[in-house]
């Protein structure tokens, strides 16, 4: 055995032959128990960061323990390859998004090679090859000829001058991020995916998901958001009709019908029919329509904005009073969101109070609260609470509760057939069409005799070209006659494809199911599926706790209904892992522009943060996620060349709990090479000894005994805080303790070597899936030729003869006393009055009183 640890020399030996003997590869036809193991799959973006590291440790810990444990384990890896990153550098390097992608992809696999990761590389999969989102249209083409999927107008951010659909996170400031133009909302055919039929499904579902964490649950029933109310029409005065045939209506949904005798006006999206109406004749409307028609249509962004109107001149009826309500247009009501209109009740909900006292419109009070006085002054929380209060100035409906008067009201509006009660969602039907390139084709052919035709399955996959080099304005599939010209699958004729591309959100929400059988070629999935889903851990940021995990929950569902999959959920379990977070450094220039500086090249000492470069100073931006735009990064290959992989992997599992956020210290990664090194030398010295065999039962002396104790408690822990708790810092801890106590253990006779023995091949194996290389090579120096399993805890060696018991006098601690483990309380008692430390507080007077804690302490009290 080398007496000096070389990570470099260790980790690619072991690396070299895990490949060589495929030591990782998930085996289909085991009998053993399966164990699935998935960390979210990267998107390439060409530099593995420390996120990923984390994250994929934290898996790989998982997953190596499991194995240990006699699971046959599936780890594998893949890649989120379509989307808008891609394009913009393909924009700004001139090159094909499809040649920037697949190079990335060659550079982070690697990477994650290079970092030693248990992965399954012959599942290895990319979304942006034709052979994996063939199944994808494949599954597209069904539920749309089954209605699942279907085509709608819808609003969207829309760029004048690039000629495209903005994502919301494209729009600043109301302008496009590339273009500077002003972005329009702009209505557009788009196909859509009916996840509102899953919704309640979605909704109960979240209970049988012990394993997740309730904040994650928490998020996505919010954001569904399943409301019980009531859906009501005002009834529009006859102008021209809104609507064929009948009385024209204008329809609301709320979850506070006992405030309808408080409506004083109602408020309907820009693009709403009426609002349409009014501006035909009154340009400054017009002109206001035309602003709101600008900016985000981001709910969050709606949320925050100004709220803004106009009033359109126009009236509707109100249902139950037949009083005339003013319409008004709003900037913050959306068409594509239920009825595009709301109605306002400004004494009882804050955004409408807010609105109406900007434009002095009337508050009327409906609902009451004995005891207090409403005031229109100030927004008064209380009546907006519908358990609080009874109605009030509301007619009939006067002095009853809320459930009450729902249902009162409700059956009034019913035998007029204005309303009826309902359950609504937040959720909406999932959007799936982007007018980019990099994504996979949507399957639909266009034939002005058939109109929107399904590509037959025989003609899949709509194959993506890849020598696309985009220039920014516009799709340019459009532009492309090859890809564009095609002939009706019905009648033959001359037809052109759907140009439009899938959201990328689609092919992440699957990919779990495809690792199970990447190689069948003969449907979306086979028998194997089953076999390993659901997946046992997932693991991945809270970033995603909604619309992805969501979403991959939505589909597995639809795959369940195609006979696809036979399990309702996806995942079982689902760990979501903290930011890793570093010091920013910047300086600014008198234009406002700030430069950020890499912790790296900064020196911070008493005099403050300077350039090692210049020496002159520069600003502390605070702590902030690793990100490049803050260039607070940590090269993870610049940390495995320094120190090792194991180092980079001991840091991120020891740095923090995973569910929080780690703090990134150098000091913490030298802290974590330097007992690697100590391990080694350990290891190195009782090898170089001689061999000697693990203790396996006799007497000790009390010293080797303690040590054994406590080899065995580290064994119970570890276990438990790696397979339960998911506390990697503190298992490490745990193994740590033990190697300190390890290195006190004095003498060379052999009962003390055989223990010494046992506990370096426990540390060793108990610290092999976080740190896999230094513990393969140490192991089989220690234990030649055999392989590692997970270490037992011996019962026997948790007996205890004595215990040692703090000794209070007064609720001071005076010392320690021991006694036999199975002393009775009398026993304790007489040991503790009987201590040295006792008799010189009790100064020959009896106690007035002994309080024994089992197992912790006793208390004197004199």
């Amino acid at each position: 055995m080398q007496e000096k640890y070389l990570p470099s020399e260790i980790e690619h030996a072991a690396q070299a032959q895990w490949t060589a003997s495929q030591t990782y590869r998930a085996r289909d036809d085991s009998d053993l128990p399966k164990y699935y193991c998935l960390s979210m799959f990267p998107y390439p973006s060409g530099k593995l960061h420390m996120g990923h590291v984390r994250n994929y440790t934290i898996g790989d810990v998982l997953a190596r323990y499991h194995a240990m444990r006699g699971f046959n384990v599936m780890q594998p890896m893949g890649w989120d390859a379509f989307g808008l990153p891609a394009e913009n550098a393909a924009i700004a390097n001139n090159v094909p998004p499809a040649a920037w992608t697949y190079a990335n992809i060659d550079h982070m696999r690697t990477q994650l090679q290079a970092l030693g990761f248990a992965i399954d590389w012959s599942r290895e999969l990319a979304t942006c090859k034709p052979d994996y989102y063939r199944w994808e249209q494949w599954l597209f083409t069904r539920l749309f000829e089954k209605g699942v999927i279907y085509k709608k107008m819808a609003t969207v951010n829309w760029d004048p001058v690039d000629a495209t659909v903005l994502a919301n996170e494209q729009v600043i400031e109301g302008r496009g991020w590339r273009s500077g133009a002003l972005v329009e909302k702009r209505d557009i055919p788009m196909y859509f995916f009916r996840i509102t039929q899953y919704a309640d499904e979605l909704l109960s579902g979240l209970d049988s998901l012990p394993g997740w964490p309730e904040r994650v649950k928490t998020m996505q029933a919010n954001w569904i958001g399943k409301s019980v109310g009531v859906r009501l029409a005002f009834k529009i005065p006859p102008a021209p009709p809104l609507s064929k045939g009948g009385e024209s209506l204008l329809w609301v949904f709320t979850t506070r019908a006992d405030t309808l005798m408080g409506v004083t006006f109602v408020a309907v999206a820009a693009e709403h029919p009426l609002a349409t109406r009014a501006a035909a004749d009154n340009p400054e409307l017009a002109a206001f329509i035309a602003e709101c028609k600008q900016g985000s249509v981001a709910e969050a962004d709606m949320a925050t904005m100004e709220k803004k109107g106009m009033d359109t001149g126009l009236t509707v009826t109100h249902p139950l009073t037949g009083e005339a309500i003013p319409v008004w247009v709003g900037n913050y009501v959306l068409m594509s969101y239920g009825e595009g209109a709301v109605m306002a009740v400004p004494a009882h909900d804050e955004r409408d109070f807010g609105f109406a006292q900007k434009y002095a419109l009337p508050i009327k009070q409906v609902i009451g609260v004995e005891g207090e006085t409403f005031s229109t002054d100030a927004w008064q929380e209380g009546y907006g609470d519908k358990m609080r209060g009874r109605c009030v100035n509301s007619g009939k409906y006067d002095g009853l509760d809320y459930t009450a008067a729902v249902d009162a009201i409700a059956a009034d509006l019913a035998a007029l057939n204005l309303g009826e009660k309902k359950i609504q969602f937040r959720l909406r039907d999932w959007g799936i069409s982007r007018q980019r390139y990099w994504g996979c084709p949507i399957p639909i052919i266009h034939c002005d005799a058939c109109g929107d035709v399904p590509v037959p399955a025989e003609q899949l996959p709509v194959v993506l070209p890849e020598d696309v080099v985009p220039d920014g304005a516009g799709n340019p599939l459009n532009r492309r006659a090859d890809f564009v010209n095609c002939s009706c699958p019905r009648c033959g004729g001359a037809a052109r494809r759907e140009t439009d591309t899938m959201d990328t959100f689609v092919e992440s929400s699957w990919y779990y199911a495809r690792y199970a059988c990447p190689d069948f070629d003969g449907g979306m999935l086979d028998a194997r599926a089953n076999q390993w889903l659901p997946v046992d851990q997932y693991i991945g940021g809270i970033e995603h706790a909604i619309l992805h995990l969501l979403y991959a929950r939505f589909f597995h569902k639809l795959m369940r209904d195609e006979g696809l999959v036979a399990s309702d959920e996806p995942f079982v379990n689902l760990l979501t892992q903290g930011m890793v977070i570093a010091n920013t450094f910047y300086r600014e220039a008198l234009d406002g522009k700030k430069t950020w500086f890499n912790p790296a090249d900064v020196v911070v000492d008493d005099s403050g943060a300077r350039l090692k470069s210049d020496g002159q100073p520069v600003i502390a931006g605070g702590i902030e996620k690793m990100a490049k735009s803050k260039n607070n990064g940590v090269d993870p290959q610049a940390l495995i060349d320094q120190y090792g992989a194991d180092t980079a992997r001991l840091f991120t599992m020891f740095a923090a709990p995973p569910e929080q956020s780690l703090e990134w210290s150098d000091a913490g990664v030298e802290g974590a090479h330097r007992f690697l090194k100590r391990l080694w030398k350990l290891a190195f010295e009782h090898v170089q000894g001689g061999a000697v065999a693990a203790f396996t039962g006799g007497e000790l002396p009390d010293a080797v005994k303690t040590l054994r104790r406590q080899l065995h408690q580290t064994i119970r822990k570890v276990s438990d805080d790696i397979e339960r708790r998911k506390q990697f810092n503190t298992a490490i801890a745990a193994v740590m303790e033990l190697m300190n106590a390890l290195a006190r253990l004095d003498g060379d006779e052999a009962v003390t070597r055989s223990v010494r023995q046992e506990a370096l091949e426990a540390a060793v194996t108990m610290l092999a899936p976080i740190v896999p290389h230094i513990a393969e090579a140490l192991y089989a120096e220690l234990k030649p030729g055999a392989a590692m399993a997970w270490p037992a805890v011996d019962e026997a060696a948790l007996v205890q003869d004595e215990v040692e018991l703090m000794l209070q006098v007064n609720g001071k601690l005076r010392g320690q006393i021991r006694v036999a483990a199975t002393a009775n309380k009398a026993a304790i008692e007489a040991a503790a009055l009987a201590s040295e430390a006792a008799q010189k507080y009790l100064e020959g007077q009896p106690p007035k009183k002994v309080v024994v804690v089992p197992g912790r302490l006793v208390n004197i009290v004199v």
